[in-house]
């Protein structure tokens, strides 16, 4: 992996951002700042400064809802019209502006199931063990381990630093005394990233947050399945076997049980939901300590299929 802890000028992902890209890219803009015309237009049409211009293109890159080729070459993908196409311009977007929690899981599944960058959030629900951490902590492990982890110089330890917090103020919801009492109530100011919906991290006061594995009862099975099918696709490009052992899906980099934050219970309840509404396409057994899930291989090839399920269509 290559690290990559820049770009999003320490912007938290906002609401409406992924859906401005989109839009622009498919009105023939461009998101860049190298060039002074695409620059003034997109400051004009997505209505923010030019820092924000650089952060929107980093978000919409790193959900996989854009992409750059190496001629830098903008263009939306699959993904991106499928959820975010203008429907006031003929467009076919299923959740334009993230109404449906499935949407968020939907996001959080791709900005963190990537294989060639490696970034602080990807990190944290890839790589790291901690449910209970202190913020210095967690970027000094950072530091030291994503430097075993990647081909190219990880760069300066201040940089990880703002990338840590550029995840936190992502992913948390702010938390703010109100009255004399001493109260804590959610930072409105703050609640501004539609992952803090997700309620994977939560900040506990004094540099020090909390990020247990759970059940996750608000994400939808089919947004699991269509993970866990991209996931086996991924491990299964080679020796086209179409079964896993329980422990990968819970514990190996870019799998469900990882990039969700499952706890064993948790991925095993929704292996069961899974076996149920696949009529068995996707089973497992746990028997005598082997717990190995088996996937059709008619299901492997439709995860779109399961979106598709979820959104109604």
């Amino acid at each position: 992996m290559k690290a990559k802890f820049t770009g999003h000028d320490t912007f938290p992902l906002r609401y409406g951002w992924l859906y401005k890209a989109v839009n622009h890219l498919n009105l023939g803009g461009k998101i860049q700042t190298s060039n002074e015309e695409s620059v003034r237009k997109a400051i004009v049409n997505l209505g923010v400064g030019k820092n924000m211009v650089n952060a929107i293109r980093y978000w919409a890159e790193a959900c996989n809802v854009m992409s750059t080729n190496t001629k830098s070459e903008q263009s939306v993908t699959l993904l991106g019209n499928y959820l975010f196409e203008d429907k006031d311009h003929e467009g076919n977007g299923r959740d334009p502006y993230l109404e449906q929690i499935g949407s968020v899981w939907l996001i959080h599944f791709w900005l963190n199931f990537n294989f060639e960058t490696l970034t602080s959030y990807r990190y944290f629900f890839n790589f790291s063990n901690v449910q209970h951490f202190e913020k210095s902590k967690l970027i000094s492990d950072a530091i030291d381990d994503c430097s075993l982890m990647v081909t190219n110089d990880i760069g300066n330890p201040n940089t990880i630093k703002k990338d840590v917090d550029c995840f936190l103020n992502t992913y948390c919801k702010k938390i703010k005394n109100t009255s004399s009492k001493k109260k804590e109530t959610v930072n409105e100011d703050h609640f501004t990233s539609p992952l803090a919906e997700l309620d994977l991290v939560q900040e506990l006061g004094g540099g020090f947050y909390i990020s247990k594995l759970d059940e996750r009862e608000s994400l939808p099975i089919e947004i699991f399945i269509y993970s866990l099918l991209h996931f086996m696709r991924v491990e299964t490009a080679e020796s086209k076997i179409n079964t896993i052992d329980f422990d990968s899906l819970l514990t190996k980099p870019c799998s469900p049980g990882r990039i969700f934050r499952l706890s064993e219970t948790g991925l095993g309840q929704k292996l069961d939901e899974a076996q149920e509404i696949t009529n068995s396409d996707i089973s497992w057994i746990d028997s005598l300590g082997l717990r190995q899930v088996k996937i059709s291989d008619s299901l492997l090839k439709e995860p779109q299929a399961f979106l598709n399920k979820y959104y109604g269509n």
